[in-house]
C-alpha cells in the first residue's frame, strides 16, 4: 500500500503543480476566459487515465494464464522505463518547469481554444498514463487480491492535489528540487522490485528460462503470509524466493540507477527551490482568486 501511496503522491503531485502553474498563470494575466478550456483538456486527461487503467485490469482477465504473465512482465518492464525516465526528468527540469509551461500557454493562448485543450491534455494526460501503468504493474507484482494498493494509490493522489492547492495558495513553502529527489530515489527501490518481478513473469510465460533456479530460499525465514512478509511484498515487492534471473535483473538496475539519480546535478544552495506559481519575483501581497 505505501508504494502505491507513493506511486500516488509523486505522480499526483507533479500532475497537480502543472495544473495550478497554468492556471496561476492565465489568472495572473487576465485570461480567466481560457479557464475553461483548460478544465476541458484535464478532465479528458483524467478520462483517459482510468479509461487505461480499467482496460489494462478488466482486458487482461481474458487472456491465458500464460498471456497474462506475458503481458505483465512486458509491461511491468515499460512501466520501470518510464517511471525511470521521468524521475531523472523531472529532477533535471523542476527548476524550469514553470517557465517551459508559460511558454506553452503563451503559443497556445495564440493558436485558440483547441490548443489550449490539447496543451493542458498533453501535461496532465502523460502523467496519469504513467500513474496508471505504474500503479497496475506494482498491484500486479505484489499479487494483492485486495483493495489496499489502489486505495494507497487514491489516497496519494488525493493528498498531492491537497499540497497543490495550498502551493497555489501560496500556504505551503517546499523544495520541490529535494522532495522530488528523495520520492524519486524511494520509486527507484520500488521500480527495481517491480522490474524484478516483471522477468519472474516472464519466466513464468516461458518466454526466459530459470524459472526453477533459484537464488535462495527464505521463506522459513520470512514467511510471505507473515505481517512483515507482506509489508516487505508490498513495499518493495520483496520475494523470499527469487530466481537467479530475478536477482541478478535486482541488482543490475538499483545500483547504477540509483548512483546516478544521486549524484550532483549541479544545483547550487537555493537554486533547486522553485517558487510557488504565484510568485514573481517577490511574493505578493494577495494570493491570485481561480
Amino acid at each position: 500500500m505505501f508504494s502505491n501511496y507513493l506511486i500516488g503522491l509523486r505522480e499526483g503531485l507533479e500532475a497537480s503543480l502543472v495544473v495550478c502553474i497554468l492556471i496561476a498563470y492565465l489568472v495572473k494575466t487576465g485570461r480567466r476566459d481560457a479557464l475553461r478550456p483548460i478544465w476541458i483538456g484535464i478532465g479528458v486527461a483524467v478520462a483517459l487515465a482510468l479509461g487505461f487503467g480499467c482496460a489494462l485490469e478488466f482486458g487482461s482477465q481474458e487472456l491465458t494464464f500464460e498471456a497474462q504473465e506475458a503481458l505483465g512482465g512486458s509491461l511491468s518492464i515499460l512501466a520501470v522505463g518510464l517511471v525511470t525516465w521521468m524521475v531523472f526528468w523531472m529532477r533535471r527540469t523542476a527548476r524550469h518547469l514553470k517557465s517551459e509551461l508559460h511558454g506553452k500557454l503563451d503559443a497556445a493562448l495564440q493558436m485558440g481554444t483547441a490548443a489550449l485543450v490539447a496543451t493542458a491534455f498533453l501535461a496532465v494526460g502523460r502523467e496519469g498514463l504513467e500513474t496508471a501503468l505504474f500503479v497496475w504493474a506494482s498491484v500486479h507484482a505484489a499479487g494483492d487480491g485486495t483493495p489496499r494498493p489502489l486505495v494507497g494509490a487514491a489516497l496519494g493522489i488525493l493528498t498531492a492535489v491537497f499540497l497543490g492547492w495550498l502551493f497555489y495558495r501560496g500556504a505551503l513553502r517546499i523544495n520541490l528540487a529535494k522532495f522530488f529527489t528523495w520520492t524519486g530515489g524511494m520509486l527507484v527501490v520500488v521500480a527495481a522490485g517491480v522490474l524484478a518481478y516483471g522477468f519472474h513473469d516472464l519466466q513464468e510465460a516461458d518466454w526466459l528460462p530459470g524459472l526453477t533456479n533459484r537464488a535462495f530460499d527464505i521463506s522459513d525465514t520470512i514467511p510471505p503470509d507473515s505481517w512483515y512478509g507482506t509489508l516487505l511484498k508490498g513495499v518493495f515487492n520483496f520475494q523470499p524466493d527469487p530466481t537467479v534471473l530475478q536477482v541478478t535483473v535486482w541488482l543490475l538496475y538499483l545500483i547504477p540507477t540509483l548512483a546516478l539519480f544521486l549524484a550532483p546535478v549541479g544545483f547550487a544552495s537555493g537554486k533547486g527551490k522553485v517558487k510557488a506559481p504565484d510568485e514573481q519575483g517577490s511574493r505578493p501581497s494577495k494570493a491570485p482568486q481561480a
